[in-house]
């Protein structure tokens, strides 16, 4: 298993999905499995933050201080 998986799924989003010898055939990945990758990536990015996007604050009305 790579060390880097994060870095492996872009690659191999990138690269292409089929490829031939000789003549030179090449396939690419489908774009919609593409965004899944992003997404994927995406997630998995906004997971790793400490507050994972929520932001807390309390809120105290004028009269009750």
């Amino acid at each position: 298993m790579p060390d880097n998986l994060e870095e492996e799924i872009r690659e191999n989003a990138a690269g292409p999905a089929k490829a031939s010898g000789d003549a030179g055939s090449v396939e690419q990945h489908k774009l919609q499995d593409q965004i899944a990758a992003d997404k994927h990536l995406a997630g998995k990015k906004a997971v790793s933050k400490p507050h994972r996007g929520l932001r807390f604050s309390k809120i105290v009305p004028p009269s009750a201080g």
